[in-house]
């Protein structure tokens, strides 16, 4: 979360990037449409529009003063939801904003045009082919970008304040003059304008709607700059109503001055629209107003193309760099600058991603309808998000909470559910257009982003769990204890992955069955398990099992007990079983316990960790066995060591492994690299950025990366563990070998070794989802 250093933005500036987007060009180019469809009854469906559009920031109003971070609607879904949700919806925002903003930029490439083109006329010369020509308006489109990304880089604002102000006032002009207009014409005229007033139909209405809707978007972009707003519980719901209020107060008016005074006698607004939609305003305006008012038109909706291509340019970069900070973007975007905190790298792959649109596509009408309909979506999801959160979490101290709850997410909700449906279905070029970027969002995460993503996801919710609770999840973690002797160590480990009040800890004693065959091992080896499979080789008895229900009880209620003085409060069950790995499995598999945490003694090659090494690849969970030393303690371990692979692979139980461990005292952790003794400075330092990469997604928090040269990686491993009281270490992987449609997992011998040799207590660790760690 931003400290209040960081905040730069008030109230005036918060409000004007919501006016600023809003009160754009959009409305001059999308009211002649609207007219086309809903004639004036135009005026009827901006204001539905505007009802829903309220609704929903009283939505986005209460959960962006309850977590005022960057982000906007993507911040909702990381929140409540998933990571894996929270990127779809800011892989979607993104390019809504990029395509918001290439609409802007074109439109005033456009009007620029049309202006040179009329002051070219004025000068009583004939307008040349250039200024009508497509690569004027690609020149003039890719200036007015890159003017505004200098800005926002250099500020965090970027400027763009003048513009707003200045069309603010030039609409009031265009506003006031229409009203004189209107009480001079007769009132037989204006009655005359407005019939029929439903000229589209009920029809007519909801595609208008459809197509204008995207107008009153903007106001969500000061929920994407929450993390610079001052004062986040005052000023953000507030910016949200001015701004979509004085969004109405100008439009409703304008559009009504202009199908009432922009016509002449007989002729309606419809079809002076339908001839030439783009222009209908400047056109409407020069009958009221003379040339005067078309050069109004053509004045405003240069400053309002300007002033919404800077504010969805700002909300874009935002939404990149909140992004690449949780490593659903690659990292390199979250960069700042070094003085002015400037997202400078999530500025500079949004413009350029924008100019590439803007010489890519030739016709913006889909991709503009696309924009629509992803808005529509995402406001769909701020309204079952804005839910979840309040009946999930609580509310930040004076945080804005919605009136009339849970109806007004409800009905908020459903109303966008419904226009973005009927959008999809009028406009199925729109539909295409987002299935195909969604797709290719789908493989960039997969390919290239899911790993590192859901690593530090899993530490964001291990170092708070009260994500965990507000995402409606209920963790368990199975404890098979055995031995009385380690039971605590076990406990310990298993309360820092799941706090009470967060999951659940299960703690499992197996007692053999009367008729089970006790396991037979090799000469020279015993079990490394303890009592949870039996030390008697005698055979079964019922005198036997009763005897180890006993041991049972005693073993669960000291674990209950070492649980109970630190303030947790487990749960325990005692099963019978012929053998402990298969209940094991099953228990685990039966209560959807995501993570199984295992107490070994020691570690013994041959068959007597086959068991155990079958246990991890069936069942259905995360997988960390820990050998500690006697009387060793996670309270005391003050000294974490992790040692990390070559490849750089991802572990979501490692990452949530140390975030447990951090959220629950302080400690220093390391992350360990080991290189051949003969690395050059040029391998040394790609493995320390490799490093440091990997440290930084499995661990948000302090930690030090070391880079150690040794053929020996085994003995250097183990010297670097002597200093330390906790050694992290992952299972190696076969990946030829596959079970379940898995890879296989095993514990090699250089695991062994290690784990073996450590002096201090060692974590092995396997995820279920086939993300292991080689040495």
């Amino acid at each position: 979360m931003s400290t209040d250093s960081e905040r730069n933005v008030g109230l005036l500036g918060a409000t004007t990037v919501g006016v600023g987007a809003i009160v754009g060009g959009g409305i001059l180019v999308l009211a002649g449409i609207t007219f086309v469809e809903a004639g004036p009854a135009s005026m009827v469906a901006f204001a539905l529009n505007g009802v829903i559009a309220f609704l929903t920031a009283l939505s986005f109003a209460e959960i962006s003063s309850s977590y005022p971070e960057s982000g906007g609607a993507y911040l909702f879904a990381k929140k409540v939801l998933s990571v894996r949700a929270a990127f779809a919806v800011g892989w979607v925002l993104w390019f809504a904003y990029i395509v918001a903003g290439v609409l802007y930029a074109v439109g005033f490439a456009s009007y620029a045009a049309l202006a040179l083109g009329e002051l070219w006329r004025g000068f009583g010369a004939d307008i040349p082919a250039w200024l009508h020509g497509r690569r004027l308006m690609l020149l003039l489109a890719s200036l007015a970008t890159l003017a505004y990304a200098g800005a926002l880089v250099r500020k965090a604002s970027g400027g763009g304040q003048l513009a707003t102000y200045g069309k603010l006032i030039v609409f009031a002009v265009l506003i006031l003059a229409g009203a004189v207009a209107l009480v001079r014409q007769p009132l037989a005229d204006t009655g005359a304008a407005l019939t029929p007033f439903f000229a589209g139909g009920l029809g007519g209405l909801l595609a208008g709607m459809g197509v204008s809707f995207i107008a009153l978007q903007g106001f969500d972009l000061i929920a994407a700059i929450a993390g610079e707003v001052k004062r986040p519980a005052h000023n953000i719901p507030r910016a949200m109503f001015l701004s979509l209020g004085l969004a109405l107060v100008v439009y409703l008016p304008l559009l009504f001055v202009v199908a009432t005074t922009g016509v002449g006698p007989g002729e309606s607004i419809r079809d002076l629209a339908r001839d030439q939609p783009e222009t209908v305003v400047a056109l409407a305006a020069g009958r009221f107003m003379g040339p005067a008012g078309y050069w109004l038109v053509i004045v405003a909706a240069v400053l309002s193309t300007l002033s919404a291509l800077h504010a969805n340019l700002l909300a874009a970069s935002r939404v990149a760099q909140s992004m690449a900070r949780d490593h659903t973007l690659p990292a390199v975007l979250g960069d700042a600058h070094p003085t002015r905190g400037t997202p400078i790298m999530a500025v500079y792959a949004t413009t350029l991603t924008l100019v590439a649109i803007i010489f890519m596509v030739p016709d913006l009408a889909g991709a503009g309808a696309a924009a629509s309909l992803i808005f529509l979506l995402s406001f769909t999801l701020a309204h079952i998000t804005a839910y979840l959160a309040r009946t999930r979490g609580e509310a930040a101290d004076g945080a804005y909470r919605t009136p009339w709850f849970p109806l007004v997410p409800a009905v908020g909700g459903l109303a966008c559910a419904a226009l973005a449906i009927y959008q999809a279905l009028a406009a199925p070029v729109a539909a295409a257009i987002l299935i195909i970027w969604l797709g290719l969002g789908a493989l960039l995460y997969v390919a290239i982003l899911s790993s590192r993503a859901e690593s530090s996801d899993a530490s964001a919710q291990a170092l708070d769990p009260a994500l965990v609770r507000l995402r409606g999840h209920r963790p368990r973690v199975l404890v098979p204890v055995a031995n009385p002797a380690h039971a605590e160590a076990l406990v310990a480990v298993a309360n820092a992955l799941v706090p009470s009040q967060i999951g659940r800890v299960l703690l499992l004693t197996v007692v053999p069955t009367p008729d089970a065959p006790r396991p037979a091992l090799p000469a020279g080896e015993r079990d490394p398990t303890g009592p949870i499979v039996g030390t008697d080789r005698g055979g079964s008895r019922i005198d036997d099992t009763l005897a180890h229900l006993a041991d049972a009880q005693k073993v669960i209620e000291n674990a209950l007990a070492t649980s109970y003085a630190t303030g947790q409060t487990p749960e325990a069950l005692i099963t019978a079983a012929p053998g402990p790995w298969d209940e094991i499995r099953r228990v685990a598999d039966e209560h959807g316990c995501e993570c199984l945490l295992l107490g070994l003694r020691e570690l013994l090659p041959g068959p007597a960790l086959a068991p155990i090494e079958r246990l991890i690849n069936q069942v259905d969970s995360d997988v960390a066995i820990l050998r500690a030393p006697p009387q060793w303690r996670l309270a005391e371990a003050r000294r974490v060591l992790v040692s990390v692979g070559g490849r750089g692979e991802q572990h979501e139980l490692r990452a949530r492994l140390l975030g447990s461990i951090m959220r629950t005292a302080s400690r220093e952790v390391t992350f360990l690299r080991v290189v051949p003794a003969g690395a050059g400075p040029e391998q040394i330092t790609d493995a320390q950025r490799a490093a440091e990469r990997l440290a930084r997604a499995n661990l948000r928090g302090a930690h030090t990366v070391r880079i150690a040269s040794s053929d020996d990686v085994v003995a250097a491993v183990v010297a670097e563990a002597a200093d330390y009281d906790l050694l992290v270490l992952g299972l190696q992987v076969e990946h030829a070998a596959l079970h379940m449609g898995r890879s296989r997992a095993s514990f090699g011998d250089i695991a062994l070794d290690i784990a073996r040799r450590a002096p201090c207590a060692t974590v092995l660790l396997s995820g279920k989802r086939s993300r292991f760690i080689g040495i």
